[in-house]
């Protein structure tokens, strides 16, 4: 069965673009392509949309507010398709519920990849973004952006601070290695303190905890 994808961006090329690419794949049906946010949402309202493509600024309803009018109305799974100029809106998109961030600049099959990942009820947060969303916890987005970054907003009660430290890490992008000579732990503790982190959080993976840190919110596979 197809994933059905509803393509929303004001650029009329990007959005005819990405719907000619998108069809040449046989697991993904193009539903409709829409050129701002209101109509994305009206759209999946009406319809049975599996994967909304939207892109951050558009007329009339930007993609951020519209990602969250989507999941608050419809089963429809948001993922937000954007460039590094939109960064200040990485934070609130996911905050809304976003379950994916991803950059134009993709090659079209990691695109195709990233829509049957969260198709699936997994999320997406590239490399680059996330990258983006560590610099922010120093300078370069919003305050309000900053204040989540910090990992302000999380239930700290809930981990031991070794956990928080290891949290903090990997919302900064560090890998086990790297935590391990940081905090003078061996590889396999920190794997246990990971496993620890998801067990509490219902998390599946790194990057979610990721996600969790700087959002203060649980976005785990639905």
């Amino acid at each position: 069965m197809k994933i059905k994808v509803l393509i929303a961006d004001d650029n009329a090329f990007v959005r005819e673009g990405m719907k000619i690419i998108l069809s040449t794949f046989g697991d993904i049906e193009v539903s409709a392509t829409v050129q701002d946010g209101l109509e994305a949402v009206d759209y999946c309202e009406r319809h049975e949309v599996d994967v909304a493509l939207l892109d951050v600024r558009m007329p009339n309803l930007n993609g951020v507010e519209a990602t969250k009018r989507i999941v608050e109305r419809t089963k429809t799974k948001p993922l937000i398709l954007t460039t590094f100029d939109d960064d200040r809106f990485i934070v609130e998109a996911i905050k809304n519920g976003a379950k994916g961030y991803l950059l134009k600049n993709n090659d079209p099959e990691r695109i195709r990849d990233a829509i049957k990942t969260v198709h699936y009820g997994h999320n997406v947060l590239q490399d680059e973004v996330l990258e983006k969303l560590k610099s922010g916890l120093g300078a370069g987005i919003s305050e309000e952006a900053r204040g989540a970054a910090r990992g302000a907003d999380i239930d700290r009660t809930a981990f031991t601070e070794r956990e928080l430290d290891i949290m903090t890490l990997i919302a900064k992008g560090a890998t086990n290695k790297d935590i391990s000579k940081k905090l003078f732990l061996s590889e396999g503790t920190v794997a246990n303190h990971i496993t620890s982190i998801l067990g509490k959080t219902g998390l599946t993976h790194r990057t979610q905890i990721a996600i969790y840190y700087l959002t203060g919110e649980v976005h785990s596979s639905d």
